[in-house]
């Protein structure tokens, strides 16, 4: 029994009338035998059996995912297996990113604070380093007994955060060469061919400057459709190691969380063909906005450099140029996208079974999450990195252990932020007092209750990829009814925010696709008022009265 597992348990009215029965029976014997009863009942070590009762989190991040499932009333997308998990547990229907970005939105969610508080704005920045003494949500259930365990992305790509896990970042084992160490999962292709052009570019590449994200390797084509076996890609491999790694954690006395990171459907939509074969690419319907908003302000759009470093995309233009891509390319893109999901619900389909022949299914919180939307050609471009809801706007599925509301939707407004002080109150254990999230537990017994009336994002527009090529920052908030955003020039050193410069506002019951900024229009004028004091008033003024 090591030190963690021994914990202060309090006297209950079993323990008293134990204790008094054996008073009774042992009444005159020597006061030793007294005191050894009494520091047992006080001084609790729990057992196995005791610690094993405690539901298992199994977090699973997808990253890039938007709700392009069949859940969500995506007709098109093939999903049974992530359908089947919300038929048995809850669906949120408007939850949103703190940040349409990896790094940023990660670091928020994973520590409960806001990006204003852990100052992690961009890819480039890494919350450890910024803030040390920082308290993941792995470290935290660590310290409640949890053994936790990492395979893929949770934190962003290659910074896995040893720190976190009592087993980080594992890895399947044909993956361990030393010049993969730094590699993301998801820039392996099949082809040899391929493998060899990135290995040439990459040596070009750091000669220029060593330190690349992805380690310079994340060039080849956008996608590719191989015929070849599930594990054969790296989601296929980490999933077959995942179900060996539950096989073990299934053995043991404590109950586990494991944090598992799909790095489809991210770019390039690299997956088995038969999951490609499940779409017809003709018959897949084309973004319902392909233009940026009418009267948007210039640098709201990112610059889509995401996918330019891909083979055949490096002339693309910025999303606010006259810049089109051909219809042929754009249907090819968006049927690897569905494909890319797809491959992700199988795997998850055949990770659900394992568990379920493990015994352990039925007593494992699992909680799927995107980190962020992505766009498919809406408002001209493809990636995320904009305040606009097709970036902020995510999918996640909650199924826990005695869930009686199966099957259930809720339209509440929820933010990935919630998912750290939620999952403190479905596995028992005291909520840390600083989260700048609420539990939403609430929801799962009564969907329609009254909630937040607002979630809160924003955006660090840099001047390399702003049209204009100056310095953002972006705040949003998200109601009922609109979706106001307000810009600010932004001081990079020193993290503070300057003039007030443009606004934005979206009607989402009546334009859901953000065709026209309304902001310019005086009838609005007092409505964004009373958008803009709440937007100020912050994220603790839009929590439920009760």
């Amino acid at each position: 029994m090591t030190p963690q597992k021994i914990l202060w348990t309090p006297i209950t009215n079993s323990h008293l009338r134990q204790f008094e029965r054996w008073l009774q029976k042992e009444k005159g014997r020597a006061l030793c035998p007294l005191l050894f009863i009494f520091s047992l009942t006080i001084f609790n070590c729990q057992s196995p059996k005791e610690e094993s009762t405690k539901p298992n989190i199994l977090f699973l991040s997808i990253d890039d995912l938007r709700p392009t499932l069949g859940v969500y009333g995506d007709s098109i997308a093939v999903t049974p297996n992530i359908d089947q998990l919300a038929n048995e547990g809850m669906t949120f229907r408007r939850t949103f990113t703190q940040v349409a970005v990896c790094a940023p939105s990660r670091a928020s969610l994973m520590t409960g604070l806001r990006p204003d508080a852990t100052r992690v704005w961009h890819l480039g920045d890494k919350f450890r380093e910024i803030n040390p003494n920082t308290v993941t949500m792995p470290q935290y259930f660590a310290k409640h007994g949890y053994h936790t365990v990492n395979l893929g992305k949770i934190f962003h790509n290659y910074m896995p955060d040893s720190i976190s896990w009592d087993e980080p970042d594992l890895r399947p084992a044909r993956y361990l060469q030393p010049d993969w160490l730094k590699r993301d999962g998801e820039t392996f292709y099949i082809s040899e061919k391929v493998h060899q052009s990135q290995v040439i570019k990459r040596d070009s590449l750091l000669k220029l400057r060593p330190v690349r994200y992805a380690d310079g390797w994340n060039t080849g084509p956008a996608w590719e459709a191989a015929a070849v076996h599930d594990t054969m890609y790296f989601d296929g491999a980490q999933t077959k190691l995942a179900k060996q790694t539950l096989s073990r954690l299934a053995k043991m006395d404590q109950p586990f969380y494991m944090g598992l990171g799909y790095f489809r459907p991210h770019l390039p939509f690299t997956a088995p063909k038969k999951y490609w074969d499940l779409y017809d690419k003709e018959k897949i319907p084309l973004a319902e906005n392909p233009n940026i908003p009418e009267g948007a302000p210039l640098h709201t759009m990112n610059s889509m450099y995401e996918l330019r470093h891909y083979d055949g995309f490096h002339h693309i233009g910025h999303p606010t140029s006259p810049y089109r891509m051909s219809e042929d390319t754009v249907r090819t893109l968006r049927h690897g996208y569905y494909a890319s999901v797809s491959y992700v619900d199988a795997l998850l389909g055949d990770l659900f079974e394992h568990m379920k022949t493990l015994g352990i299914y039925e007593n494992t919180i699992i909680i799927l999450w995107g980190d962020h939307g992505w766009k498919l050609g809406d408002h001209n471009s493809w990636g995320k990195m904009t305040n606009y809801n097709i970036d902020l706007k995510v999918p996640l599925i909650i199924r826990h252990p005695n869930q009686t509301n199966r099957g259930a939707q809720t339209f509440a407004i929820t933010e990935l932020i919630d998912m750290f002080p939620s999952l403190c109150e479905l596995a028992e254990i005291p909520t840390p007092d600083y989260m700048e999230g609420i539990s939403f537990v609430p929801l799962l017994e009564n969907p329609k209750r009254p909630w937040k009336k607002a979630a809160f994002s924003q955006f660090h527009r840099r001047p390399k990829v702003s049209a204009d090529g100056k310095r953002y920052m972006g705040y949003v908030i998200n109601t009922d009814k609109y979706h106001y955003i307000e810009w600010y020039d932004w001081d990079a050193k020193k993290g503070e925010r300057g003039a007030f410069k443009v606004a934005e506002l979206y009607d989402v019951i009546n334009d859901k696709n953000e065709r026209v900024n309304l902001a310019n229009d005086k009838k609005y004028t007092s409505q964004i008022k009373i958008l803009s004091e709440q937007l100020a008033s912050g994220w603790k003024a839009a929590l439920p009265i009760n």
